[in-house]
């Protein structure tokens, strides 16, 4: 090796090389929870609304008589008393939520100081989505319209489509007042 020569050769990458790679591991779109409801069905809640995600206890949520059908109860979350509602039961779903099991995944969403927390069935994890591919929903029952943003067609061959549910308008619904 000569004195001219650069200690690391060629190992050190060009500018464009960099800029490739970084483009590649840069996600695309906007980053959203996956979880599914009792029926089957995903959904997915833009993580800038999630608060917290836990795996709770049944024995921790705690049942009010004369409450609505939609509510298992409420739990304390970090200090603050929540409640803990069916999200399936409260989208319409007539499959409910089976409490008989060692944990529930609870989403406590959050707006304005407002904050509850939606039951569902399981977790599926954290994607990006890219957002120009959401479509307007095609199929969508009346008792979710309200609460459906839009859809994605993430996979021809997995079939049904993945919903986008609005948190804001979940938590605004006239339907906890019933």
């Amino acid at each position: 090796m000569t004195a001219d020569q650069p200690l690391l050769g060629n190992l050190v990458p060009s500018n464009a090389a960099v800029e490739d790679f970084e483009q590649r591991l840069a996600p695309e779109g906007e980053l959203y929870l996956r979880f599914c409801i009792p029926s089957g069905k995903e959904f997915a809640l833009s993580a800038t609304g999630i608060r917290e995600v836990v795996s709770q206890s049944p024995g921790l949520i705690t049942a009010i008589p004369n409450a609505s059908y939609l509510l298992l109860g409420t739990m304390n979350l970090r200090g603050q008393v929540i409640w803990v509602a069916d999200l399936g039961q409260f989208l319409g779903e007539t499959t409910a939520l089976t409490t008989e099991r060692s944990e529930i995944p609870v989403i406590a969403i959050e707006e304005q100081e407002t904050t509850i927390g939606l039951a569902v069935e399981d977790i599926i994890g954290m994607d990006w989505l890219d957002t120009n591919r959401l479509r307007m929903s095609s199929s969508v029952p009346d008792s979710m319209t309200s609460f459906v943003s839009g859809e994605w067609d993430l996979d021809a061959q997995s079939g049904p489509c993945l919903r986008l549910l609005d948190a804001a308008a979940i938590l605004r619904s006239a339907r906890w007042a019933a």
